[in-house]
């Protein structure tokens, strides 16, 4: 232990024990056993801190022991058990040589008397308090471990989810590419006119696949646009035998949709239909109810391809990974229809390391601003707390300010969060620690 954080950890002592000190005086106050006189407050409050800060001393390393060797599993029933049962040996071997040396150094009894005189009544009120504020502090760590595990798994679920979406639009350039060079080669044979600029308008496609490659959503509008660009290169090669309907506006401008999803769906169309001028295909896009329906006419081959079950999976996946709005495909033995949501308000997870550092320097500001919160909320109640103590005093007649002990008694905690909140240490701060290491590294030079 580092000497800051025996500094800190001896502040807490100290503030706990200040606590515990008022509660017993509240409690006596209140069942009218309050004795405390200004000749035997400064005793008692200085007996009660020598048993607070011993206690706190020695339980705490065999908490954070317990802590960094379990983790987690700490709270099954057994290892729990098991750390209870050291702290009561500890607390009570503490509770044994504080009371030896109190009786024998203090009040200048003999250790053969102090032996003597020993009674299990002497051990069980400290014994108490003891188990009472370890089992505080095992709750706010079980706490505070339940909230930072739900913390890390929603990271570990935005990352697995980030790759998983990265893998699904990796598969897009070959698949998109693999298909539209066997429309190239289907084109060159039939018409090597039409192939030529089928070519240029295909690299115009194609730089809008490479374009969306790292983006989770675009706008419709911009999906729409693309669509009828990759339908008149489908025209090229199919001439009149497809009708393609779609619409120049969309209802929501900042309405956003995965990326080549239509492209995917429009491909799917003209893969497993008949097209020929005798049997027209037409496809249609439209908006029904915040959604986007792809909608074509069925007339599937006689003979199809084997499919690779690329497209509509990949869309089914990547809005999957998105949103919990369903893409429906509905089957007649008149038309297929795929109906996509339209998205507004996603989020997504950031993709350069700006986005992520700015997120990584946010979450330490609101890390800082909870700190900061705590030590205002702590410092009010203090505030609030040291007129109770003054009206207190004068109400219970005792004769001697003794308000002024719990008030910077506790006052010392207050200082410690403050410390703790602010990065301050009046010993051991930045500067010291800067020369400290400046000499070290001058003394091995």
């Amino acid at each position: 232990m580092s000497a800051t954080t025996f500094l800190k950890e001896f502040l807490k002592a100290g503030f706990i024990g200040t606590l515990i000190f008022l509660v017993l005086a509240l409690i006596q106050f209140a069942t009218g056993n309050f004795r405390l006189t200004w000749d035997t407050f400064w005793y008692e409050y200085g007996i009660n801190q020598m048993y607070s800060i011993s206690l706190y001393l020695v339980n705490v390393p065999f908490f954070n022991y317990m802590i960094s060797k379990y983790g987690s599993d700490l709270f099954k029933f057994k290892r729990l058990s098991l750390a209870f049962l050291g702290t009561i040996t500890i607390t009570l071997s503490c509770l044994f040589f504080v009371n030896m040396f109190i009786v024998t150094i203090i009040r200048g009894g003999t250790v053969t008397g102090f032996l003597e005189n020993q009674q299990l009544d002497y051990y069980w009120v400290g014994l108490l308090i003891a188990v009472v504020v370890t089992g505080i502090f095992y709750a706010v760590y079980y706490y505070k471990h339940k909230k930072e595990t739900q913390v890390q798994q929603q990271k570990i679920i935005a990352k697995t989810a980030s790759a998983q979406f990265d893998a699904l639009k990796n598969q897009l350039d070959p698949h998109f590419l693999f298909n539209s060079l066997n429309v190239l080669t289907s084109l060159i044979e039939e018409n090597p006119q039409a192939a030529t600029k089928f070519t240029t308008a295909l690299s115009k496609v194609y730089r809008y696949v490479l374009e969306q490659k790292n983006k989770e959503l675009v706008t419709v509008e911009e999906e729409l646009k693309f669509a009828r660009l990759y339908m008149s290169l489908i025209k090229m090669r199919f001439e009149d035998s497809i009708s393609f309907t779609a619409p120049e506006n969309v209802s929501n401008p900042e309405a956003k949709v995965v990326p080549l999803s239509l492209q995917l769906l429009l491909e799917n169309a003209v893969k497993h239909n008949q097209v020929t001028p005798s049997k027209k295909l037409h496809i249609s896009i439209f908006e029904k109810d915040g959604n986007l329906v792809i909608q074509n006419n069925l007339q599937p081959k006689k003979i199809l391809r084997e499919s690779s079950g690329v497209g509509l999976q990949n869309i089914y996946q990547r809005y999957g990974l998105l949103t919990q709005r369903p893409v429906l495909v509905e089957k007649s033995a008149a038309q297929f229809t795929v109906t996509i949501p339209m998205l507004t308000n996603v989020s997504v997870v950031p993709q350069n390391q700006e986005t992520y550092i700015s997120e990584k320097r946010m979450e330490r500001a609101k890390e800082y601003v909870e700190k900061l919160k705590g030590f205002y909320i702590h410092l009010t109640i203090y505030c609030i707390f040291i007129p109770v103590f003054i009206w207190l005093n004068y109400r219970s007649n005792a004769g001697f300010p003794w308000a002024i002990f719990p008030i910077v008694g506790w006052g010392f905690g207050v200082m410690g969060h403050a410390s703790e909140t602010f990065d301050w240490n009046p010993f051991f701060n930045k500067s010291w620690e800067e020369r400290k290491i400046k000499q070290f590294m001058d003394d091995e030079n």
